[in-house]
Formats: structure tokens, sequence, C-alpha cells
């Protein structure tokens, strides 16, 4: 069994399909109609591309409905840190089904990466009012317990006794929390935010409507902070934590005292 990366991207492609297929949820095999083992759907169409460059140290999966989907239902890349741990560098989880927001291009079509960049602020506001968290340019499939699962059970079978990664955004730092990871960085500022969310706080002061993105009710839910932070209200960019999840362990952290996400 390969313990590096490395050694994983030299398996044969069969035995390394068969090994990454397991970071696949299985309900996205079943949702979609894609065999497990063909990783083809009912119409021939191979369906799950695995990127796994010679000595190089990350690999990719990428699953699609149908490969000519534009965005992927399911992306998932994941590399080997400065210190020689695995983590998880990117995560994409999109419904093809659900309506698409343009919030990933600006109204002169430049990239925005997923707003960090720049913004398209019309397409914000429509993603926020149906219900979206920042960067979801659709709906995601509601999987992430299963998805995590499915990530225990990969790490555990290479040996890793922990994973790394670090959320794009607030309310992917809480979702985390909720499926077992805790912080190795950035826990105290978490913690600060919550509080200074709440009635009286320096960013529920700030929460003055004088944009929709900052709502005095979006104190109250995981999204609407997140929205607010995606805003610029704190007073510098967000910087990502660092978490981690000890396989087969829920760490129990909970950050966030509102009242939804």
């Amino acid at each position: 069994m390969p313990t590096t990366i490395y050694e994983l991207n030299r398996l044969p492609e069969g035995e390394r399909s068969a090994l990454l297929s397991l970071l696949v949820p299985a309900s996205l095999f079943s949702r979609f109609s894609i065999d497990p083992r063909t990783f083809r759907n009912p119409s021939g169409n191979e369906c799950v591309k695995f990127t796994c460059p010679d000595e190089m140290p990350f690999f990719q999966i990428d699953v699609r409905r149908e490969p000519s989907d534009v965005d992927a239902a399911y992306f998932l890349d994941v590399s080997t840190s400065a210190f020689g741990q695995m983590e998880i560098s990117f995560i994409i989880v999109n419904d093809p089904d659900g309506e698409r927001f343009g919030i990933d291009r600006n109204e002169n079509g430049q990239e925005t990466y997923f707003g960090t960049a720049r913004r398209n602020v019309p397409e914000e506001l429509r993603a926020m009012e149906a219900g979206l968290a920042p960067g979801q340019v659709r709906r995601g499939l509601r999987m992430m317990s299963e998805m995590v699962a499915c990530w225990d059970a990969f790490f555990g079978r290479l040996g890793c006794k922990f994973y790394f990664l670090e959320p794009l955004g607030y309310n992917s730092a809480i979702l985390y929390e909720r499926a077992g990871f805790q912080y190795l960085k950035g826990k105290e500022k978490m913690v600060w935010t919550d509080r200074e969310f709440r009635t009286g706080g320096l960013l529920h002061v700030r929460l003055d409507g004088s944009t929709p993105f900052r709502r005095p009710s979006l104190a109250r839910t995981v999204r609407g902070r997140a929205w607010a932070i995606h805003d610029g209200i704190l007073d510098e960019p967000w910087e990502s934590p660092k978490m981690y999840k000890t396989v087969g362990a829920h760490a129990g952290v909970n950050t966030f005292t509102g009242e939804g996400y």
C-alpha cells in the first residue's frame, strides 16, 4: 500500500483508480448512474477523471454527471504539504441540476477566483437570496458526512493518522467543525468572530445595512456572517484557518453560537 502521493501516482492505472475511487462518495455513483468500476454512465461516457502526474506531489479527481457539464459535481485536489503531510488542497461540490449563479466571472467576463480577486455583485446577491454561500456557483449535494467518511477511509487505508485542509470561507470552516475537524491554527479568530457578531459586538455594529451583504439579520446565521465577511466587514481580508481531522474521530469543536446555517 502506498504511503505517499508519489508512490500512489506510480501505481498501475487500474490499481490506482480503484484506490482513489474510495474518495468518491457512493451516493455520487448512484445519483448519476455511474458504474463504480468502469466510471462510465449508461451512455458509455467516462464521467470520473483521475489526474495523477508522475513525480508530482498531488492528484485530482473530477466527477461529472456528463463529461460535457460546465461544472464538476465533485472535484478534489489532494497534495503533499511542505511538511510532508497529506492535505485536501481544493474541494468543490455542485448539484448539476441546481440553478447556476455566475459569481465566478465579473460583468466583464473576467475570472473572479470565487470572488477573492474581483466580484460580480449582482450574481452574488442572487446567490445569497437563493440560500447559497460565498464561492458557490450552484447549491451543494448535502453529503458532507458521507464525503468525510470517504476521506477517513482513504487516508486510514494509507496509514495516515491525520489529514489537513484550509477552508475557503467562514461557512466552510463551520461545516468542517461539524464534520469532526479541529484547528491547527485560527481557532482564536473563529471564536473572536463569533463573539463580535453577537449583539453589541464590533461586527454586529458594522451590520448597518450599507450594502445588501451587511443587513443586521445576517449575524444570526453561518451563511449570513460568511457573506458579510466576503463583503469586507473584517479589518483585514479573510485568512483561512488551518484545520485537521483525526482519522476515525470527531473532535467536537463548535465555535458558532448563532441560530442556524
